[in-house]
């Protein structure tokens, strides 16, 4: 990895971890195609082994808004979710891998654009957590299948109920990518280079959650990500 593409990463994981620490989910979404676009192999090991820590902050900051109400049933989905994403990884290609991240993030965006909410019932949210354990381990984007679900819930209550889930899912992906074999030692190096961005991006959120609108950030969020999975694309495929 050559010093800029090192810089890039950096700055990718600060913006994605300020993201996902003010609105509950993002940090795949932003950090994970500039990854892909420097080494497949790094992909989704990094930002599993970041998102670990990053969701264990955000437990502690919005403790006093947690509320466990539905996660158990998520997490019920999540954990069959979580093997079959290792599956994917261990299958998948480089390339393949990259156009499924990019393929992720679109489709994230677009139904999170639409306004489409399904009500957080049972079967709803085994569903989400489902469908957050295949794309969270295959492509380390395990936010966005939940926040649909809770897309009404109150911020703060949000981001609380979504980094508890986050966290135990997180550690969910990463055994099972350790059990499939499908996680590089290159993945926990540069996590542990990147965890003072990580941790930059965490501090700035707690300052644009005093300043900016949730749905503000969560169209800067979008807009970035976006951009990102088009260039990923279009690398891959041309």
């Amino acid at each position: 990895m050559t010093a800029v593409e090192f810089v890039a990463v950096a700055v990718a994981i600060m913006a994605a971890s300020c993201l996902q620490s003010s609105i509950g989910f993002g940090m795949g979404m932003v950090a994970g195609p500039v990854i892909a676009l420097v080494d497949t192999s790094l992909m989704p090991g990094t930002l599993i082994v970041l998102s670990v820590v990053l969701t264990a902050l955000g437990v502690v900051a919005d403790r006093t808004s947690l509320e466990l109400t539905g996660t158990g049933w998520a997490l019920a989905g999540r954990v069959p979710g979580s093997l079959m994403g290792a599956f994917l990884v261990a299958l998948l290609p480089g390339r393949a891998l990259a156009l499924c991240v990019a393929v992720t993030i679109l489709m994230a965006v677009v139904l999170s654009q639409r306004g489409w909410s399904p009500a957080p019932s049972r079967r709803n949210l085994v569903t989400a957590g489902l469908a957050s354990g295949i794309f969270g381990t295959s492509a380390a984007i395990g936010g966005p299948p939940l926040a649909l679900v809770w897309r009404d819930v109150e911020a703060a209550r949000l981001r609380a109920m979504m980094s508890a889930f986050l966290l135990v899912g997180s550690l969910l992906a990463l055994g099972s990518l350790l059990i499939a074999h499908a996680i590089t030692r290159a993945s926990f190096e540069l996590a542990g280079y990147m965890m003072p961005a990580m941790l930059a991006g965490w501090a700035a959120s707690r300052v644009a959650n005093r300043y900016l609108s949730r749905p503000a950030l969560t169209r800067v969020g979008m807009v970035t990500a976006t951009c990102g999975a088009v260039v990923l694309v279009v690398t891959q495929v041309f």
